[in-house]
């Protein structure tokens, strides 16, 4: 057997592109994208595509060159998933959240060539070249990327930035154009930028292979069908759309694109496209939550919709699936491409209490059937936990999902990958059953008086409250525990559109009837909104920051008595500090 040869016939590169190639003979006219008013069908996409690649590689862009784009989830934005890497170049699409001096950071150390950017966000990307250059106006010279504007699709604005502008780009494209094989499955097909709330971000490398097999991941673990419609609620910038723009095109699918993710859009388009399928954090189901009695529209079929970004507590789960969604929970990040663990649903579940079962779909579930492993390890001897969903560790992972490494930054990517494993920084357990379940982000946890108190534990409860829509906790200073936790919220507005006067004391008072009381939140500030990351995760840094401000008030410092424990109860509760802080002495990179 060791003579049989590799050959052209018998292997190719692995390579996300392959998608749309199938997708234009095999559903050449299927509806492939629709904006408002715009229709392609995938015949045309692949063209398009084609004619983009073609005129990028007249703009001299090399192989492996980078090409950013700041846009919502319009067209031109899903184009640019295949003709960046058409054109052999890397494809970095910048969160359109980030401010002036992020972007400025993102184009310097990517070291972008070409920057696309939709008309809605000139004023932005103006001032973010001001940085770059260091001046007030401008100029053309080596570190400063061509800029072409997106205008709108449907309704052009004649709003530019220099003279190049997209649908130009595409009719003066080749239609002729071949594109090169991809030689090497290794070469990078995109570069993601992390959130980065502590640091400067870093950038995430993709491979063509890597990309590849995530995307068959997720269709296969969300078991999604042939010719699904999807509806582009998940950012497209966010670790690309989950690789769902390849993903849509490897099952002949419709993509339904939105400039605005807001209740009226939302449902609208569900009903208008008999939408199938969508993907968004748990942030959105708030919006679909509270959308107003006008806004809100009967869909006849079940939605699917897959999660993630942030752990939904059940609660949130079985009201949002009360209205006509079936959810799938995952988990990931960035540097996995994206989702990592799915919550696989198992039938002899669906004779559970429909409350058992949401506290079932809130964890975060199995690796993907393209991760090699998963697991949950004590990081000092980097043995796994025991399954008693208990027993709290560091998630690794590790298998071709995951990155290529950081981009400049061969210090980070060797810590990264310590040990044959990438460490997550995510604090979780495994339950006899397999299923990992996240307990915090390492740096979340609150240790109290040598107990360890999970956030996401105690925001469970929160959400269980019946007038609470967000809630964070944190920890805050304690004069006799070291920390206790803090708990920041904002509330849900009643029919009248006003938001209900909720006081510290009844919230307090509902975390004591279900929870210990070493665990109950010490002080709750309520905010009109608490703040998020550029990826709609909450901004527990800032609300760190806030916390360390308070003062833990005496009546509430009294109910933190506790009571003695059994010398057995000790010795357990020794054993498990000393592994969270094992795992704590461990931040994120």
């Amino acid at each position: 057997m060791d003579t049989l040869p590799k050959c052209e016939a018998n292997f190719t590169a692995l390579t996300p592109l392959t998608f749309l190639t199938r997708a234009a003979a095999c559903y050449a006219n299927r509806p492939s994208i629709i904006h408002e008013g715009t229709r392609f069908t995938w015949s045309q996409t692949y063209h398009r595509c084609r004619r983009l690649a073609s005129s990028l590689r007249a703009l001299n862009i090399a192989n492996k060159d980078v090409v950013s784009v700041l846009a919502p989830n319009i067209p031109a934005m899903y184009e640019m998933h295949f003709a960046v890497p058409m054109a052999g170049a890397v494809l970095n699409t910048i969160n359109t959240r980030l401010d002036a001096k992020n972007i400025a950071a993102i184009l310097k150390h990517s070291e972008a060539k070409v920057f696309f950017v939709d008309y809605e966000l000139v004023p932005k990307a103006r001032d973010a070249l001001r940085l770059l250059v260091g001046q007030t106006e401008p100029t053309q010279y080596a570190c400063l990327p061509l800029v072409i504007v997106i205008d709108d699709i449907n309704s052009p604005t004649g709003i530019r930035l220099g003279e190049l502008e997209y649908e130009q780009m595409v009719r003066q494209g080749d239609p002729n154009f071949v594109v090169d094989e991809i030689h090497d499955e290794w070469s990078p097909i995109s570069l993601n930028y992390t959130s980065g709330t502590t640091s400067e971000p870093k950038g995430v490398v993709y491979s063509h292979r890597g990309a590849y097999l995530s995307t068959l991941s997720l269709i296969l673990g969300w078991e999604m069908g042939s010719e699904p419609v999807y509806l582009w609620t998940l950012p497209m910038f966010h670790c690309n759309g989950w690789t769902f723009t390849w993903g849509v095109a490897a099952r002949g699918g419709t993509n339904v694109c939105l400039r605005n993710t807001v209740a009226s859009d939302i449902y609208t388009n569900i009903v208008l496209h008999n939408v199938t399928h969508m993907c968004c954090a748990p942030i959105v189901f708030n919006i679909l939550l509270e959308a107003k009695p006008s806004e809100r529209l009967h869909f006849k079929s079940k939605v699917e919709i897959l999660t993630g970004g942030a752990p939904p507590p059940a609660s949130l789960l079985e009201k949002v699936e009360s209205l006509g969604f079936h959810v799938t929970h995952a988990y990931g990040l960035t540097e996995a491409t994206g989702p990592a663990l799915v919550c696989e649903w198992q039938k002899r579940w669906n004779q559970l209490p429909v409350q058992q079962q949401a506290e079932l779909k809130a964890r975060q579930g199995v690796s993907v059937v393209t991760m090699a492993d998963v697991d949950v390890k004590n990081l000092e001897t980097m043995e796994s936990v025991p399954r008693d969903g208990k027993r709290m560790g560091e998630i690794m992972l590790r298998g071709s999902g995951i990155m290529m490494g950081y981009f400049k930054d061969a210090k980070a990517t060797s810590k990264a990958f310590e040990n044959g494993w990438f460490r997550t920084g995510d604090v979780g357990v495994i339950h006899p059953d397999g299923y990992l379940e996240i307990k915090d982000r390492s740096k979340d946890v609150i240790i109290s008086g040598g107990e360890n108190i999970s956030s996401v534990e105690v925001e469970k409860v929160l959400y269980g409250h019946p007038r609470v829509l967000e809630a964070a906790v944190v920890a805050m200073p304690h004069p006799r525990w070291g920390e206790s936790p803090c708990a920041f919220v904002s509330l849900k507005k009643n029919p009248s559109g006003k938001k209900d006067h909720v006081t510290q004391a009844e919230v307090i008072a509902y975390c004591r009837k279900n929870l210990p009381h070493f665990m109950v939140p010490k002080v709750v500030k309520f905010l009109d909104e608490l703040p998020k990351t550029a990826t709609g995760k909450f901004q527990k840094v800032q609300l760190r920051a806030m916390a360390k401000q308070f003062v833990v008030p005496p009546e509430n410092e009294q109910q933190q008595n506790k009571p003695k424990k059994s010398t057995s109860q000790v010795n357990n509760n020794n054993n498990n500090n000393n592994n969270i802080e094992q795992v704590l002495a461990v931040s994120r990179l």
